[in-house]
């Protein structure tokens, strides 16, 4: 059966995906892939798969310049055709990721993006399934436990990333009738959990290097915030195994650490001052903290300090989450196959180490 599979994937390039293409050519050594890549200035599609396409798994991959963003995917004639007989399996986890995007542009990359995959799906001849990768953070501002068959129940959002990627869910949910899909919600995705290994510093990252660095201690936030990582390794043995189930079809999933596995960020702070030999964080009520106490500093201080009151607001709601990822869709399909996230604190130190080994993503780290 795998020799007759192609897979198409989107968002080949990114962090997820990167690890998710090494994951299929493991786990489907028969299957093909179809990676739509969109070119840079600078960079062809063909050359960016070359980054992340090992070169004795080159004859199994095809790599299609395109946008999820354009017309058709931005795919010529004959490709979308080619695609349109031969695709039996899609996953789509190309969008944008920026917290800092105008609604309309989250809007077009997000909700029309997937839109035109969703389009696309729909007149391919062999389909057997749809994996589309969301966010556990559609649930926006909610503060309870934050079940798979939920999205929308009147919450508000962050920024535009998520309210986009909850727009983008309800499409998906929306088509499942006419696409045999399932909808996978990741929570923060982080490094590898055996080797720390990352190519993305954002999230969780950066608030921890300028704690590391002693740069800043005071956290805008609760001390029992919830912080829900997950590493890439999980998340992308797991996309590559729902794609191939059956029996996910219809379903949503949590990729998330979850009540079990989740840690609180004075959990994860109290480590990494461990780690780092760094001094306890102090913790400030955020509301104070950003109607009052922020605005005075942005005046008093000067270079990185204040650089680092400016970045950080991107930051700050997630230092107040209180909401918990039920996960039991994810349990009754993914423990069978002994797909389990590791619980956050488990491999802290791994990711601690590959920051300090990297110099945050400033020099390459030899393989072990």
């Amino acid at each position: 059966m795998n020799s007759e599979e192609l897979i198409l994937v989107t968002g080949a390039t990114g962090f997820l995906g990167t690890q998710l293409v090494r994951e299929l050519l493991d786990r489907q050594p028969h299957a093909r892939l179809a990676l739509l890549i969109r070119g840079r200035p600078d960079q062809s599609g063909h050359q960016r798969a070359d980054l992340i396409v090992p070169p004795d798994e080159r004859h199994r991959v095809q790599v299609h310049s395109g946008d999820v963003g354009q017309r058709n995917c931005g795919l010529e004639t004959t490709a979308w055709q080619r695609l349109s007989a031969e695709t039996t399996r899609v996953i789509h986890s190309a969008a944008t990721v920026r917290f800092d995007h105008s609604l309309d542009e989250a809007r077009r990359i997000n909700v029309e993006g997937t839109r035109r995959v969703l389009d696309f799906a729909v007149g391919m001849r062999q389909l057997r399934s749809l994996a589309y990768v969301g966010t556990a953070y559609v649930a926006g501002e909610r503060s309870d436990l934050v079940r798979e068959s939920e999205l929308a129940v009147g919450q508000s959002y962050r920024n535009t990333y998520e309210q986009t990627k909850a727009e983008a869910e309800a499409l998906v949910r929306s088509r499942l009738g006419s696409v045999p899909g399932v909808i996978l919600r990741p929570s923060i995705i982080v490094g590898d959990s055996r080797t720390g290994v990352t190519s993305s510093f954002k999230m969780m990252y950066w608030p921890l290097k300028i704690y590391a660095r002693r740069l800043w201690r005071t956290v805008p936030g609760y001390p029992d915030a919830v912080l829900d990582i997950v590493p890439v390794d999980f998340v992308a043995a797991s996309v590559a195994r729902l794609v191939f189930d059956g029996t996910a079809l219809g379903s949503t999933v949590h990729l998330c650490a979850g009540p079990r596995g989740s840690a609180t960020i004075q959990q994860v702070a109290r480590r990494a001052a461990e780690y780092f030999d760094a001094p306890e964080a102090r913790y400030v009520d955020p509301k104070l903290f950003f109607a009052a106490i922020r605005p005075l500093l942005f005046i008093s201080l000067w270079g990185r300090k204040r650089r680092v009151l400016r970045d950080g607001r991107a930051y700050r709601d997630y230092f107040t989450m209180r909401m918990q990822f039920d996960t039991t869709n994810a349990e009754r399909l993914l423990e069978p196959a002994g797909l389990r996230p590791p619980p956050v604190l488990d491999y802290l130190d791994r990711l601690f180490h590959y920051c300090v080994a990297s110099d945050w993503g400033r020099k390459p780290v030899s393989a072990q």
